[in-house]
């Protein structure tokens, strides 16, 4: 039955370059209105994602890539998928103790705002929250940023 699986061309592209390019079983992403997966013969598709984790399904090795994605589109057509984020880190070369350290920094220089010490951009700072908040997420949900096997089906 495994070898029935079908396959489709995903890029996961962000302004510096690809991020992923490659044939894949499924691509789960954080769609602005929920969670999108994909299988090769998707119909059509155009929708905006938020921040989150964008779950790759290899079909060599059974196994799923996990990134830490940014706000961006995605598209369908055909047997081909294609991610447009502002940014996308491979939750394998997250490094937790930086994310955090990026976090509480951001938080701090947010509370300095908030007592009018700091004429830093408000939203700015915003994004460099949600930024390390998302890499720490998908670090954890990721299995510490391993690829993770595809569980076996049950039976």
């Amino acid at each position: 039955m495994a070898q029935d699986r079908r396959t489709f061309a995903l890029s996961l592209v962000t302004p510096e370059g690809p991020a992923f390019e490659g044939e894949v079983e499924m691509v789960v992403v954080p769609g602005a209105a929920g969670e999108i997966g994909v299988l090769a013969r998707h119909a059509p598709l155009v929708a905006t994602l938020k921040a989150g984790g964008t779950h790759i399904h290899l079909k060599r090795d059974e196994q799923i890539v996990d990134f830490a994605t940014g706000p961006g589109f995605f598209k369908v057509e055909q047997d081909r998928a294609l991610a447009l984020v502002d940014d996308a880190v491979d939750a394998r070369h997250i490094d937790s103790e930086r994310a955090r350290g990026q976090l509480e920094e951001a938080q701090a220089e947010l509370e300095r705002i908030d007592r009018g010490e700091s004429d830093a951009d408000r939203w700015q700072v915003e994004q460099r929250i949600a930024h390390a908040q998302n890499q720490l997420d998908v670090y954890a949900g990721g299995g510490g940023g391993r690829i993770r096997p595809i569980a076996p089906p049950a039976g």
